[in-house]
């Protein structure tokens, strides 16, 4: 049996836990994807130089970018690892103390980044990529489910999408702080790299006020007195008496018989082979799976990556195009936070179709407008204009639901390792398009950019046809519907 949490609304301490949890850790794994990009000359510069010195080996231009290669994807290799044990550690350990584990990875990579520079150590520079990028794998794997198990059936999309509404803060304000005017500069770039670990404070100073997920203390650890304290402490003293967990439990004995799990023992966890081999977890594996992988794979990093470009052939200088690139962020941090309202009054089915079909069309225009660019002059503004569009419609849906949906789709049970195998496509995937995006655009042009269409209406045929409605309703509602795999009746 999942604890069943008071139907209440926002309250106090359920606000301030949200915003403690993605301040301290969202807001800094965000932080950390960015915060590279604007000062990469500098930190190659230094690279060089720190070669000679210490090596006494002067890198070549290739050789120089075989280098900023790996220091790049050593934080996808880190997210890749740590995704794929989120699952346990978030079982063995709870959700608080994996909480914790990544404020100090985050911490750790921050400390690396402020002093590789003083002591001359590539090393350093490496060890941090590695830890930052650890603690972001964890993040993504456990903070939407933390987020999502405290929160009562009414608030639980608001509550999922405030992970990656935190994402996307950091990576604004990595933006900021990395350019020139700020700490983006040959003196300070290593203080760009690594002063998210201010935010990190918030973690150690609330620690001990913060509660454990009361779902997991009560159905996986068996502690009813542990759950009813973390209730208290999220919703309020006063919201549920003494005898609030023991009518659950007599009212579910009531309503499906006597168990194990309903007289308060622990549910067994699931293990990853179990999971896998389950055939009523086939068809929510493969949703949770696709949507965190296809949000990589719509191409939204590469849409990031190329914005710059698209600016400067409109006729902006290589400065202005940069803070136009800003401005873009901003205009996904503030899409971003329409995410609460929209998943609290809105289909999650609804949103992802509209979400998707609609990337789908926007990407397709975007290949013909940047293939025709040097022909016709307006087609600039064209590209310009499709950008903004997918960045919004991209956040109605495909960038936000993906985090959180495998809460809403899994038993207490299997649900940590499906977040785990959700987090570890989505870095997968991730990996791919920042390795294989280069060539490809060399290769293709413009036209790079259609696989990542063709990416969108896939999802949104597996979404129309496999994808069962999940807001306002409990897990144990959601399950059957998807439990016959590919022959499940999801819309009944």
């Amino acid at each position: 049996m999942e604890l069943k949490l008071p139907d209440t609304g926002w309250k106090w301490g359920l606000c301030w836990f949200g915003v403690i949890v993605n301040l301290s850790v969202s807001v800094a794994a965000g932080y950390q994807v960015s915060s590279i990009n604007a000062p990469a000359k500098l930190i190659q510069d230094w690279l060089c130089t720190v070669f000679v010195d210490r090596y006494g080996v002067q890198l070549t231009a290739n050789a120089l970018q075989i280098v900023w290669s790996v220091i790049v994807s050593t934080v996808l290799l880190g997210g890749i690892i740590t995704s794929h044990f989120s699952g346990y550690i978030a079982t063995t350990y709870g959700r608080k103390k994996s909480f914790l584990c990544c404020a100090l990875l985050l911490t750790g990579g921050a400390l690396c980044f402020l002093c590789c520079r003083a002591a001359s150590s590539v090393e350093l520079l490496l060890l941090g990529r590695l830890l930052v990028g650890l603690a972001s794998g964890l993040t993504t794997g456990v903070i939407p489910m933390y987020l999502a198990e405290v929160s009562p059936i009414k608030l639980r999309g608001a509550m999922g999408v405030l992970c990656p509404l935190g994402l996307t803060t950091g990576v604004v304000v990595a933006q900021v702080a990395s350019l020139e005017q700020a700490l983006g500069t040959e003196e300070h770039w290593h203080y760009a790299l690594g002063c998210f670990a201010v935010l990190n404070l918030f973690c150690y100073a609330f620690y001990f006020w913060i509660p454990e997920s009361p779902k997991y203390l009560y159905s996986v650890k068996g502690d009813q007195a542990g759950s009813l304290r973390a209730i208290r402490k999220l919703f309020g003293r006063h919201t549920i008496g003494d005898d609030y967990i023991k009518l659950q439990m007599e009212c579910a004995n009531g309503q499906n018989g006597p168990s194990a799990q309903e007289d308060g023992q622990p549910q067994a966890n699931r293990s990853l082979w179990s999971v896998v081999r389950d055939p009523t977890l086939t068809l929510p594996l493969v949703l949770v799976c696709a949507l965190q992988g296809g949000q990589q794979l719509s191409g939204i990093n590469a849409v990031f990556f190329y914005s710059v470009s698209i600016f400067e052939s409109v006729g902006f200088s290589s400065q202005a195009a940069k803070f136009a690139n800003l401005g873009v962020g901003c205009l996904n941090l503030f899409a971003s936070l329409f995410g609460p309202l929209l998943m609290a009054r809105c289909n999650r089915r609804t949103l992802c179709l509209l979400s998707c079909s609609s990337c789908a069309i926007i990407l397709f225009v975007l290949t013909l407008s940047i293939h025709f660019i040097h022909l016709i002059d307006w087609f600039s503004y064209v590209c310009i204009g499709t950008i903004l569009l997918y960045i919004i419609f991209y956040q109605f849906g495909l960038g936000p639901i993906p985090f959180f949906i495998g809460s809403e789709l899994f038993d207490l049970g299997p649900r940590p390792t499906a977040m785990a195998l959700g987090s570890l496509s989505s870095w997968g995937c991730n990996f791919i398009v920042g390795m294989a995006f280069p060539t490809l655009q060399n290769i293709w042009g413009a036209f790079v950019f259609l696989p990542f269409s063709i990416t969108c209406v896939l999802l949104t045929v597996l979404i129309k046809f496999y994808l069962p409605e999940t807001r306002g309703k409990e897990v144990t509602d959601v399950v059957p519907k998807v439990a016959h795999g590919f022959r499940s009746r999801v819309k009944e």
